[in-house]
């Protein structure tokens, strides 16, 4: 897959350095991933939601942060449209972010 913008999770975890361990892992995964569907991201992260609209909820770092992605299956693209603590997460409306 490929994954726009690595700069957003570089920026996140500029701010919060605890998160860059496990940001950068996610991210390795996903660029070596070849998702068709829901299932394949699920085999690949577990506690992934599907919350609609193509946007997919993963948690990082044992759910003290959250990634909002839109995965558009059929070009291969992973759209990162949010990441955030868990508190931020649950003042956005993450099916129109």
């Amino acid at each position: 897959m490929r994954i726009v913008s690595q700069r957003t999770l570089v920026l996140f975890y500029t701010q919060y350095a605890s998160a860059k361990t496990a940001l950068e892992e996610w991210y390795t995964k996903v660029s070596k991933s070849d998702w068709s569907n829901f299932a394949d991201i699920k085999n690949d992260f577990n506690s992934v939601d599907s919350v609609g609209n193509q946007r997919f909820v993963f948690n990082i770092k044992g759910n003290d942060y959250r990634l909002v992605a839109i995965v558009k299956f059929k070009i291969k693209i992973v759209y990162i449209r949010f990441v955030g603590t868990h508190k931020e997460y649950d003042k956005t409306d993450c099916k129109n972010i």
